[in-house]
């Protein structure tokens, strides 16, 4: 109600609480989306990464050079994964006659310090056929 002295309003600064809840409320889905898009782009970079370290060693005699010379690889391209925090293991299985078998498991940093996300852990198990000659 307008008083003829006054040019305030009995409701003046009532939209403060009201705004100062909808910035926080919109910062907060801000940083989950963020925090969803970098882990549907690490789950895609190590799903790849995994799948061509495995067709290398299925490419080649198989022996721990080429595991090894294929891990390497991995960790350089995805090295600012680990760089950032993130780590990641490899177990391999080359021991079957038809296949070569990469599991792949990375844990991502997340961008709040101490807080867990559910989907910030990548497992991936990627299974190629050896590429021998018949």
């Amino acid at each position: 109600m307008w008083n003829r002295t006054s040019t305030r309003s009995d409701e003046a600064g009532v939209g403060l609480l009201s705004s100062i809840v909808g910035v926080t409320v919109f910062i907060v889905l801000l940083l989950f989306a963020v925090q969803l898009a970098l882990n549907l782009y690490a789950t895609s970079a190590v799903t790849a990464v995994a799948f061509d370290a495995a067709r290398q060693v299925a490419g080649s005699d198989g022996g721990p050079t080429a595991s090894v010379a294929a891990e390497d690889h991995a960790r350089h391209v995805l090295g600012r994964f680990e760089a950032g925090g993130g780590t990641l293991r490899f177990r391999w299985d080359t021991s079957r006659d038809d296949v070569v078998v990469l599991e792949v498991i990375a844990d991502r940093p997340s961008l709040l310090a101490n807080v867990r996300f559910p989907f910030q852990h990548v497992d991936r198990t990627v299974t190629v056929r050896w590429e021998r000659a018949r």
